[in-house]
């Protein structure tokens, strides 16, 4: 065949032929490499190119609907990076852990967490869906796959090295979180393979009895504003590692707060590998109400993960303090009323002093969110830990309307960033005759609040939209949670290393939406 034999099969473009391979099964596809020199040239091509596979599964059967999603991202060629598997309260967390490890490899770094509800494609018959299982586990009256099903995500990324970098914390009195010592692994491992401390992206996932909030205000001090972080704040989950000296299973000393799925660049990409970026995107899904208030007097209550805040707050120009009845009060008024159809928050402007380590110490600024759980004729109480005395708060509701016109905004994010790819690819091979090289999506993954959903827009697969309409036919994946992580700012201003912030961050959400678009910009065409 290398000599012109095979009539027409010869004569297949070398695009063409890697379309055609790209899309056969795994043991095809390994077959047809041995077919001649070309072949297996154009099959290392198909192997080389960034992929991102995923699928949900819902049967019933635990073995089964592992089987199912493997067999359905493994049916087509890719080796894996790296992968995230989701699954239903009702699976077997160590159990799920331990087939797709076995499966995947002992060097690919795996995540495996217990979700609310998945996202993505059907193993089987291919159909999407966005499936809210809820939170109440104590209710056995229900159908059979309730709270049962995995999704599975399994990604190529060249160009980039991964690994699974866990937050420890220590088992021995006092048992401090190692958040330090956390934000260091990433820069070093970072540092090691791209010459750069702040990696391309993160995608992390918290420990639902672990405190978040101080972890990401030092990954978001630590990174440059270059850096993508997303994932969940609070859930179950098991890791394994690539680099083995991490895994702490067993471990005597340590337990595990979080862990970090971190991508960084590598210096030692063979030539002629493109880039592969990141691009983020929210959907928020709560509006503010009332005026801004300010923390009078602030009290912290319980132990552990069950800590809250008992405070009161006083208007601007005011001296007289409100307590929680009056406080809430004063927002159904605003609310008119509406108060049983929506969840309530405060929004708290933080001002703080954040360093790492021996580094200099920098104020920055943030709005973090705080769920509120009710008030009395004396204290306002809301979840967690951290505001202080004379802090600006606002309070903050959920609101589908609010959702949906964001969920349009970023689908319009996206509508631009493909103009954009076009218009830099068109560019570039303007008199060209062959525009295959050219900047592509490789897939998404999202992450979106278990409050969301059918039941909070009325109507299936609205927070996918953005993605599904501007990206058919590439894969997307992901999960419904409770605290999602998405590192934005508030405005356009821009943090400026050594230079103090005019503008919160944000980086944890609620009743939101979390995107990331996954490109791959063919080597001749980076800038």
């Amino acid at each position: 065949m290398e000599r012109g034999r095979g009539g027409g099969v010869a004569l297949l473009s070398e695009d063409l032929l890697q379309n055609i391979l790209s899309r056969l099964p795994a043991l095809s596809f390994a077959n047809a490499g041995c077919v001649s020199r070309s072949w297996r040239r154009a099959a290392g091509d198909v192997l080389s190119r960034p992929k991102l596979a995923s699928a949900i599964s819902l049967n019933p059967s635990f073995q089964d609907a592992v089987k199912e999603v493997l067999d359905s991202v493994l049916s087509r060629p890719i080796r894996p990076h790296f992968a995230i598997a989701c699954i239903g309260l009702k699976f077997s967390l160590e159990r799920t852990h331990k087939l797709i490890t076995k499966k995947l490899g002992s060097a690919t770094p795996v995540i495996t967490s217990v979700a609310r509800g998945i996202i993505g494609s059907d193993a089987i018959t291919e159909e999407f869906k966005e499936v809210k299982w809820g939170v109440d586990v104590e209710d056995f009256n229900l159908p059979a796959n309730k709270d049962r099903g995995i999704v599975l995500i399994v990604g190529f990324m060249p160009g980039l090295k991964v690994d699974a970098i866990p937050l420890l914390r220590e088992l021995e009195e006092p048992g401090i979180s190692l958040i330090d010592k956390f934000v260091m692994d990433i820069r070093n491992f970072s540092a090691a393979v791209s010459g750069c401390t702040s990696p391309t992206g993160i995608v992390m996932f918290g420990d639902k009895h672990a405190d978040m909030k101080p972890v990401l205000e030092k990954m978001d001090y630590a990174m440059s504003m270059e850096t993508v972080i997303l994932g969940e704040e609070s859930g179950h989950f098991m890791y394994r590692s690539g680099d083995d000296s991490r895994n702490i299973s067993g471990s005597l000393k340590n337990s595990c707060d979080g862990v970090a799925l971190v991508f960084a660049r590598d210096n030692d990409k063979p030539q002629g590998v493109g880039e592969t970026q990141f691009h983020v995107a929210l959907s928020t899904g709560v509006v503010p109400v009332g005026p801004t208030l300010k923390a009078a007097s602030v009290k912290v209550k319980g132990d552990g993960s069950e800590r809250s805040t008992w405070l009161t707050a006083r208007k601007e120009g005011l001296k007289e303090a409100l307590d929680g009845e009056r406080l809430l009060h004063d927002i159904y008024d605003e609310m008119e009323n509406e108060n049983a159809s929506h969840d309530l928050y405060i929004g708290v402007t933080k001002r703080r002093k954040c360093s790492i380590g021996s580094e200099k110490v920098r104020w920055v600024t943030t709005l973090e969110f705080h769920d509120v759980l009710g008030g009395d004729e004396e204290y306002l109480f809301v979840d967690g830990v951290g505001i202080k005395t004379g802090d600006p708060f606002r309070f903050y509701r959920s609101d589908s309307d609010t959702a949906l016109s964001s969920c349009r905004r970023v689908s319009e994010e996206f509508r631009n960033l493909k103009q954009a790819w076009t218009h830099k690819n068109s560019y570039h091979f303007r008199g060209v005759a062959d525009g295959g090289d050219k900047t592509e999506v490789c897939g998404g993954i999202i992450f979106s609040c278990y409050g969301r959903g059918d039941s909070f827009f009325g109507q299936a697969n609205v927070d996918s939209s953005p993605f599904l309409e501007n990206f058919p036919g590439f894969p997307l994946a992901g999960i419904m949670c409770g605290g999602e992580i998405g590192r934005v700012h508030l405005s356009s201003a821009d943090h400026q290393g050594g230079q103090e912030e005019s503008s919160p961050r944000s980086y944890l959400h609620y009743y939101s939406t979390v995107y990331l678009v996954i490109s791959h910009t063919p080597s001749s065409l980076e800038s």
